[in-house]
C-alpha cells in the first residue's frame, strides 16, 4: 500500500491540503467505490475503485453515461488512499488538483471476473450498487501512444438500467453530493430505507393543502451546509394538485386559478406527472431573463398567460405517498426524478439550488436585480404554516400593504395621486404606514381608480392618526399592494415607496409589518425537537435509474443532501 501511494504523496503538501495522506478501512468482500465531482482546472469526475488496499483511480472528464453507445474517456491516475472516499472540500490554490470536490456518488462494486487479472489486462468488468450508479459497467484500457497517463474508457454494459442519452443524463439530472447519506449497501442502508419508508407513508391526497411560508431574517445563517438556497421568485405562489387527468392550480390562499392558467394546466397534463401536490411559483421573465412581477400581472390582464413559467421546488405528496415528514433534500430529489429531463424552454421548470456561500448568492442576486434568496433547512419537514425552516433574504425592503384609501391626482395626472397604505398590528387594527405615489403607469392608474371607487366608504379604516392627508378618500381595506421602499421611519411609515402591483393571492387580514428574525444554528433534526427561528411577529397567519414509481424508489431515495449545482441564478437552469 505504501508503494501504491508513493506518487499520490509526492504530489501533495499535506500541511496545506485538507486531503488525507493515508488510512481508511478496507471493505473486505464489499469493496467500495466513490465518484468525486471535481472543479479543478476543468470540471471532471474522479472514479475510484477499492482494490488491494488503495483506490484505483480514473479521471472521467464528462462523467458516466447510462447510454451503451457513449464510451467515456477515463484517464488512469495515481492510486489514492481508501480514506479519500470521505473527502469533500476545497483543495487550496497552487496545490495539486486545486478546486472544489464533492462526493457525487458512493457505494460498493462487485467484480464480474477476477478483478486483479482484469485490472492488469486492462479489461475490468463489474457491477455498481450506488445511490446513482447501478448495474454492469466496464473499464477498458486503450492502446496507448506514448501518453503519460493511460487512456481507458468507461462503458455502460447492457442491462435493465440502460437509458439513451437523449432521454437521461445522470450527471445533469442528479448533480449533487451524497456525502451525508449512508452507504446504499449493508445494514446502514437498510436502516435508512426502513426509516424513509416509515416516514413516507402511503396516503390519499387531501383535497386542500396550505403551503409552507418563509420567515424574513436579518442575515444569512452561519451554518450554510445545513441549508438549500434558491432564487426568490418575484411571482405568485401556486400549488398544483394532480390526480390523473384532473389538474387544479391553487393559490396560497386556496383560490382555484386553473381557468386563469389554462396553458399551464395543459403543459402539466402533457407531462403525465405522478399524482401529487406540487409546490412552486409562477413568474414572467423580462427581456433580460429576470422575473418581473409587473409583467406577471400584465400577463393576466392581457390574457398573455402563455408567457408564464412555473418553477417547482417541493412535492409534499407524490405518487401515493405523504412526503411531508421526509427531509426536504429527499423530497426535492424525488421531485427532480418525477420531472425528469425538461426541455430548455419548458413552461414547467425545476427550481435548482444555487451554488456558493449565502453571502455571495445574495450579493449576486441583488446585483442582478432579483428580489432576493430563499433558504430552506435540508433536513426540514413540510409544514403548512410560516416556518423558521424556510427563510427569506431580501435585497431590499419590500412587502405587502393593505390599501385603505387614496388621494386625488395633481396636475396632468389621472386616476389617483397616491395610495394610503396600512398594516395590521397585534391589536387587530389597521395602522397607517405611509403612502405610495410612484411606480404607476397610465393603465395602472385607470385600473386602480376603477377598482377603488367600487370600494369607496365614508369612514377611515385606519386606527386614529394625524399623519394622513386631510383630503383623502377612504376605501374598504380589501386590496393588497406589493410595495418596495428604502426604510421604515420611526413613526412606522415607509419612505421612498414604489408600487409594484396588486397581490390577488394574499388576504388583506393577513398583512402585517415584516420584522426580520435571527436564524438559530443547530444540527438537530426538526423531528427531534430542533428550535427554529420564530415567525415574523406581525405576520398572520430516490431512486434507481429508470424506476417507474415512488413506491419502487423509496428504499434507494436517500440521495442528494449537499447539492452544489452551478446554475444560472436568473433562469434557474
Amino acid at each position: 500500500m505504501k508503494d501504491a501511494l508513493k506518487t499520490y504523496k509526492a504530489k501533495r503538501n499535506f500541511s496545506i491540503t485538507p486531503e488525507p495522506a493515508e488510512g481508511g478501512k478496507e471493505g473486505g468482500d464489499n469493496r467500495v467505490f466513490v465518484i468525486q465531482k471535481h472543479w479543478a482546472t476543468r470540471l471532471h469526475y474522479d472514479f475510484r475503485l477499492e482494490l488491494d488496499g488503495s483506490m484505483k483511480s480514473w479521471a472521467v472528464p464528462k462523467g458516466p453515461s447510462y447510454d451503451t453507445h457513449d464510451k467515456r474517456m477515463a484517464v488512469h491516475v495515481e492510486d489514492h488512499p481508501i480514506s479519500y472516499n470521505e473527502f469533500e472540500g476545497t483543495i487550496p490554490e497552487k496545490q495539486y488538483g486545486a478546486g472544489k470536490v464533492i462526493i457525487w456518488d458512493k457505494g460498493t462494486w462487485h467484480p464480474l471476473e477476477d478483478p486483479r487479472k482484469g485490472y492488469r489486462a486492462g479489461n475490468l468488468k463489474f457491477e455498481l450498487r450506488g445511490h446513482k450508479m447501478h448495474g454492469r459497467w466496464a473499464l477498458v484500457r486503450m492502446k496507448g501512444k506514448g501518453e503519460k497517463q493511460e487512456p481507458w474508457l468507461l462503458i455502460k454494459e447492457k442491462d435493465e438500467y440502460v437509458r439513451p442519452a437523449s432521454e437521461f443524463s445522470v450527471v445533469d439530472e442528479l448533480p449533487d453530493s451524497v456525502k451525508s447519506l449512508p452507504m446504499p449497501d449493508g445494514a446502514a442502508a437498510e436502516a435508512a430505507s426502513a426509516e424513509l419508508s416509515e416516514i413516507a407513508k402511503k396516503a390519499r391526497m387531501p383535497k386542500e393543502l396550505a403551503p409552507e411560508l418563509a420567515t424574513l431574517v436579518d442575515e444569512p445563517p452561519s451554518n450554510p451546509k445545513e441549508w438549500i438556497f434558491e432564487v426568490k421568485y418575484d411571482g405568485y405562489r401556486i400549488l398544483a394538485r394532480i390526480e390523473g387527468k384532473d389538474i387544479a392550480l391553487i393559490t396560497r390562499n386556496g383560490n382555484d386559478w386553473t381557468a386563469k392558467l389554462e396553458p399551464l394546466r395543459a403543459a402539466l397534463a402533457k407531462m403525465k406527472l405522478p399524482d401529487g401536490w406540487y409546490d412552486g411559483e409562477i413568474v414572467v421573465h423580462d427581456e433580460t431573463g429576470r422575473p418581473d412581477f409587473g409583467l406577471l400581472q400584465q400577463a393576466f390582464d392581457g390574457k398573455r398567460v402563455n408567457n408564464i413559467v412555473y418553477f417547482l421546488f417541493d412535492a409534499p405528496f407524490l405518487d401515493g405517498y405523504d412526503l411531508r415528514q421526509v427531509p426536504l433534500a429527499q423530497r426535492r430529489e424525488l421531485l427532480a426524478q418525477a420531472l425528469g429531463k425538461l426541455p430548455e424552454k419548458s413552461m414547467v421548470r425545476y427550481s435548482a439550488e444555487l451554488s456558493a456561500t449565502p453571502q455571495e448568492i445574495v450579493a449576486a442576486a441583488c446585483k442582478m436585480g432579483l428580489e432576493g434568496v430563499i433558504g430552506k433547512r435540508r433536513d426540514s419537514t413540510y409544514t403548512s404554516r410560516r416556518s423558521g425552516d424556510w427563510i427569506k433574504l431580501k435585497c431590499g425592503l419590500r412587502q405587502e400593504f393593505v390599501i385603505g384609501g387614496y388621494t386625488d391626482p395633481q396636475g396632468a395626472r389621472t386616476g389617483i395621486g397616491s395610495l394610503l397604505l396600512g398594516v395590521y398590528g397585534k391589536d387587530g387594527e389597521l395602522h397607517y404606514a405611509g403612502n405610495v405615489g410612484s411606480g404607476f403607469n397610465e393603465k395602472t392608474l385607470r385600473d386602480l381608480i376603477s377598482r377603488l371607487k367600487k370600494l369607496d366608504t365614508g369612514t377611515s379604516p385606519f386606527a386614529s392618526t394625524r399623519a394622513i392627508a386631510r383630503k383623502s378618500h377612504w376605501v374598504k381595506p380589501s386590496l393588497v399592494a406589493e410595495i418596495s421602499f428604502s426604510e421604515w421611519t420611526r413613526s412606522g411609515s415607509v419612505r421612498h415607496a414604489v408600487f409594484q402591483g396588486l397581490r390577488e393571492d394574499k388576504k388583506a387580514a393577513a398583512v402585517g409589518r415584516e420584522k426580520p428574525e435571527h436564524v438559530e444554528d443547530t444540527t438537530e433534526s426538526p423531528a427531534r425537537g430542533r428550535r427554529a427561528a420564530k415567525p415574523a411577529a406581525a405576520e398572520a397567519p430516490a431512486a434507481t435509474a429508470g424506476a417507474p414509481t415512488l413506491a419502487s424508489r423509496l428504499p434507494a431515495s436517500l440521495k442528494v443532501t449537499n447539492p452544489d449545482r452551478v446554475i444560472d441564478p436568473v433562469s434557474g437552469t
